[in-house]
C-alpha cells in the first residue's frame, strides 16, 4: 500500500481534531504536576476529594487525575494516526467527559469514597465543555474533512 493511501497522523481534519486533544491533555497533565501552575502542591494527594491542589488555581486535581490526564493525552496521539481510530477517540472521550460531569453533578464537593476523583463546579464546567466539543467535532470533522471528486 502506499504512503498516499495512509493517512498520516494529523493529515484528516479529524486526526487534527484528536491530536489537538490528546496534546492539550498531555499538557494539562504534566501542568498537574508543576508548582506554581498548580496552587497548594502539598495538599496534592493520590486520589480522592482530600486533594486541595488547584491547576491554574482553579482546577481541583490530584496524582490519579493528573495521570488520567497524561493516559488519555496519549491515546489521543495515538489515535489521531488514524481517521477512524481519531473518530472513536473524539466520541467515546466526549461520553466519558459527559459521563464525568453527570457523575460531578453529585459528588462535586462531597466527602466519602464515592469522590475519588477530585471534582469541584470548575471542573464540572469543564468537562460539561470537553463532552460537548468531543462528540460535536467526532461527529463533524470527518464529514468537513471529505474531500470531493
Amino acid at each position: 500500500m502506499s504512503s498516499a493511501a495512509t493517512p498520516r497522523t494529523g493529515s484528516t481534519l479529524v486526526q487534527k481534531g484528536a491530536l489537538l486533544f490528546g496534546i492539550v491533555f498531555l499538557i494539562v497533565g504534566i501542568a498537574g504536576f508543576i508548582p506554581g501552575l498548580t496552587m497548594d502542591m502539598g495538599t496534592l494527594s493520590f486520589a480522592g476529594n482530600s486533594s486541595m491542589a488547584m491547576l491554574l488555581g482553579l482546577f481541583q486535581v490530584s496524582v490519579l487525575h493528573n495521570i488520567v490526564h497524561l493516559l488519555f493525552g496519549i491515546v489521543g496521539l495515538l489515535a489521531a494516526r488514524s481517521a477512524a481510530g481519531s473518530r472513536s477517540y473524539l466520541l467515546v472521550g466526549g461520553i466519558v467527559y459527559a459521563v464525568l460531569f453527570v457523575f460531578g453533578l453529585f459528588v462535586a464537593g462531597m466527602a466519602g469514597a464515592a469522590n475519588f476523583v477530585p471534582l469541584n463546579s470548575a471542573d464540572n464546567v469543564l468537562h460539561a465543555f470537553l463532552a460537548v466539543a468531543m462528540i460535536v467535532l467526532g461527529v463533524l470533522l470527518p464529514r468537513a474533512g471529505r474531500t470531493t471528486r
